[in-house]
């Protein structure tokens, strides 16, 4: 054979490769627009489902007086009921207000003031606690009250811990492998125990745009603040205004899974749909209550 016939012969095929890979390339090409296309529309589907999804009773949030600005301390509405409920065991049994900066900051670092069911090892709940080291068992440091409660003895245990920094008594406590960690959140944790243990009045808000669930008994809350705080303070007058100012806050952080509408404590009223804390004026109250009404 010729060497042009070889060339001729051999330019076929090569050819005939080269219209393959490009078909190839197209229909590659061609799938990755499909996949791209596919995507796009999928998720535009999902962020219309999301929206569907999205429950007009979804929380929007708590937060601290004077921390509102943006990358400022919040909380959703299930963090400010386990904060509230931190600072009620701490009245309860008749802790300083310093007790409940060391409890919050703990439970800040160590959850981020959410009840985990799960953990390092066995540890489990807004503390971290596990129960093959004593603190109790699964289901007990999983109950936000049982865990405050465990934390709190622990930590009257300790010589001078009325004094100590933040971050030592709660690493006395909790014996962690970061000890300065607690540190971390204690300005945080600081506003949050004034404002939950009435030290700032009307310090703690939640704006909700509904609430979790089926409303509850109002019975419920007065379990609930029977077991929390000791007794049923929304059943008749408090003693000072700092209690009155702890248990309308205490409400507020209640307010989502309780269905409560609004909060009064003397003049001042919180409205679920506002946010807001309102001093309406008017006479003063020698011995003002803090009463709730229910929303649906």
């Amino acid at each position: 054979m010729s060497n042009a016939s070889l060339t001729r012969a051999n330019s076929r095929p090569v050819a005939t490769r080269s219209r393959r890979a490009r078909r190839r390339r197209a229909r590659r090409r061609l799938f990755v627009l499909v996949v791209i296309l596919a995507g796009a529309i999928t998720g535009g589907v999902l962020i219309v489902r999301a929206i569907g999804r999205k429950s007009v009773s979804a929380p929007v949030g708590c937060q601290v007086a004077g921390l509102s600005a943006p990358g400022q301390f919040a909380l959703t509405a299930d963090q400010a009921q386990n904060a509230s409920i931190i600072a009620a065991v701490a009245f309860k049994l008749r802790l300083p207000d310093h007790a409940v900066t060391i409890g919050l900051a703990t439970a800040l670092q160590e959850s981020r003031l959410v009840n985990l069911t799960y953990g390092d090892r066995d540890s489990l709940g807004l503390f971290q606690q596990r129960p093959s080291e004593g603190w109790g068992t699964s289901a007990q440091v999983q109950d936000p009250v049982y865990a405050a409660t465990a934390f709190y003895q622990h930590l009257e245990r300790i010589p001078g811990w009325q004094t100590m920094a933040v971050t030592e008594a709660a690493q006395t406590v909790q014996h962690s492998a970061a000890p300065l960690a607690y540190a971390t959140y204690e300005d945080e944790a600081r506003a949050l125990a004034a404002a939950l243990t009435g030290e700032t009045p009307a310090g703690f808000t939640c704006l909700l745009a509904g609430f979790e669930g089926a409303r509850p008994a109002p019975s419920a809350l007065a379990a609930a603040a029977a077991q929390e705080m000791g007794s049923d303070l929304l059943a008749g007058p408090v003693t000072n205004q700092k209690t009155g100012w702890e248990v309308a806050s205490w409400a507020v952080g209640h307010a989502w899974a309780y269905h409560l509408e609004t909060v009064t404590f003397g003049s001042w009223r919180w409205t679920s749909g506002s946010g807001r804390w309102v001093d309406a004026g008017g006479p003063a109250v020698v011995s003002p209550e803090v009463a709730v009404t229910y929303g649906t």
